[in-house]
C-alpha cells in the first residue's frame, strides 16, 4: 500500500509539473528565470511545509501520498540545475539570470517552506 500511495502521488506530481510547466513556458520570455520551475517549485515547498508542519496531525498515508510522492515529483531539483546551467552557458546576461534563479529560488523556497511549516503548525 505505501508503494502505491508515493506512485499514485507522484504520477500526478509529475504530469502536474510538465502542464504548470508547458503552461507558464508558452508565456515568458526565453532566456530570463525559468518561471514554470520556479513556479513548482515554490508549490512544492510551500505544500511539504504544511505537510510537516502538520506533522502528527495528518494521516500516515497522506504524507506518503502527498508529500513523498507527489511534492517528489512536483519539485524538480535537476530541472532547476540544469536551466541555471544553461543560463549562465548563455553569456554575461545570461549568468546575472542565473545567479538571480539561485538567490531566488533558495530564498522564496525556503520562504515558501516556512510560511508552509506555519500554517501546518497551527492545525
Amino acid at each position: 500500500m505505501t508503494v502505491l500511495l508515493v506512485v499514485l502521488g507522484g504520477a500526478l506530481g509529475a504530469v502536474g509539473r510538465f502542464l504548470v510547466d508547458r503552461a507558464v513556458t508558452a508565456r515568458t520570455v526565453e532566456g530570463r528565470l525559468p518561471a514554470g520551475t520556479l513556479l513548482v517549485n515554490l508549490a512544492g515547498s510551500l505544500l511539504l511545509g504544511l505537510l510537516a508542519g502538520a506533522g502528527g496531525t495528518i494521516p500516515g498515508w497522506l504524507g506518503l501520498f502527498a508529500g513523498t510522492g507527489f511534492c517528489g515529483a512536483l519539485t524538480t531539483w535537476s530541472t532547476f540545475g540544469y536551466e541555471t546551467v544553461h543560463l549562465a552557458r548563455s553569456g554575461p546576461a545570461g549568468r546575472r539570470w542565473a545567479v538571480l534563479n539561485v538567490v531566488v529560488t533558495l530564498g522564496a523556497g525556503l520562504t515558501a517552506a516556512a510560511a508552509g511549516w506555519a500554517v501546518g503548525s497551527r492545525l
